[in-house]
């Protein structure tokens, strides 16, 4: 047979009629076995490619999906987007990417994009929405993924960066680290936010408190990273530790410590977030949070085919685990580094100073020398 195959030719080839071909290739649950197994197999045998302009047309689909992000040179994304192509490749859609580069302009035309039939769903991943806000989108099928947007009813999948962020200061403090400072995100994002949340939680839960400075705001950045870094060295008492709220500021910070002579992790630890795939080959291998990035571009594109499908949207988010990752860049802290690290006001401070009182009013009286 020459040409594109057609559903007559399979209906010939399976010895069924042309209707029974589109119900079967549908898959509208109306074709029983085997009729069904034979018309398939008639079709990969013919190798039929369906043509997507008449299905649109018939169904009024685009049959395409649009994500969404900030910068699509971030590496971050590329692990998301394996797992949202994975899963709309074998529901039969395409997915189209939106590169908003924080221009508000830009956010708007995407949206546009999919109020107007350009795309059946988004997968939203700015943690943001366009100045009109979510009410001209109540109805539009959008999932929000890795990034959180309060306000709306969007469906989330996301991980608990509150957590996630503790567990990565619980690790600086089981190797004795006091003095642990915080490169964050840019603030009031939610997801910088509840990141600083979880360095707060840990560092309060062992009795520790950041000193003035020991905070630092980033943009998620290379060269923020290492200007946040530079502004911690020049403290007065400088942190032994670092939590960075993501891999590329870490690799700053790093930087910034070898470029004035620092060893990491001998002088310093750092901790970064979200596992890169630089982040095993950069030197020293860097400890970080691992999010499972693939997962949550195949949940959040299985969540989007649920709501297009019609399905009642979740009011809780998806969560996923998230796992340290201990690698090169984290150790104990040499000795004689962290005795300026107790802060005066933690429960330790008060109960080092009542013991050293209590042992000193029992010691015998000094004895008198007498001159000669």
């Amino acid at each position: 047979m020459t040409g594109r195959a057609k559903i007559k030719d399979i209906a010939r080839r399976a010895r069924v009629s042309p209707a029974t071909v589109s119900r079967a290739l549908s898959d509208s649950g109306l074709v029983a076995e085997p009729t069904l197994s034979r018309i398939r197999e008639a079709a990969r045998t013919l190798n039929y490619r369906p043509n997507v302009s008449a299905r649109n047309l018939r169904t009024r689909r685009s049959m395409a999906v649009l994500m969404v992000v900030r910068d699509i040179g971030n590496p971050f994304y590329l692990d998301i987007v394996k797992g949202v192509e994975a899963a709309a490749r074998a529901s039969g859609y395409v997915v189209l990417m939106g590169n908003t580069e924080n221009d508000p302009e830009r956010e708007v035309e995407y949206f546009d994009m999919l109020r107007d039939g350009h795309a059946d769903g988004m997968i939203l991943m700015t943690g943001k929405l366009p100045g009109f806000g979510s009410d001209r989108l109540a109805d539009r099928p959008v999932v929000v993924a890795s990034e959180i947007i309060d306000g709306t009813d969007f469906p989330h999948v996301q991980i608990d960066n509150v957590a996630a962020a503790a567990t990565a200061v619980r690790h600086l403090i089981d190797l004795g680290h006091r003095r642990i400072a915080h490169i964050s995100g840019p603030v009031p994002e939610v997801l910088s936010v509840h990141r600083q949340q979880g360095y707060r939680k840990a560092m309060a839960a062992a009795g520790l408190r950041a000193p003035r400075g020991y905070i630092q705001r980033g943009d998620y950045l290379l060269a923020s990273g290492r200007a946040c870094c530079q502004a911690l060295l020049d403290l007065p008492a400088p942190p032994t530790a670092i939590f960075c709220a993501n891999d590329e500021m870490a690799f700053g910070a790093i930087h910034e410590l070898h470029q004035r002579g620092h060893d990491v992790p001998r002088d310093f630890s750092v901790v970064g977030f979200d596992d890169l795939y630089l982040s095993e080959a950069f030197y020293p291998p860097l400890t970080t949070i691992s999010q499972p990035r693939a997962d949550i571009g195949r949940r959040a594109m299985t969540t989007l085919l649920d709501v297009m499908s019609g399905e009642r949207r979740a009011r809780t988010p998806v969560i996923l685990p998230t796992e340290l990752k201990v690698r090169g860049t984290t150790s104990s802290p040499r000795r004689g580094k962290n005795d300026l690290s107790r802060n005066e006001d933690s429960p330790q401070r008060h109960r080092d100073t009542e013991a050293h009182r209590e042992k000193t009013s029992r010691a015998p009286p000094a004895r008198k020398h007498s001159s000669l």
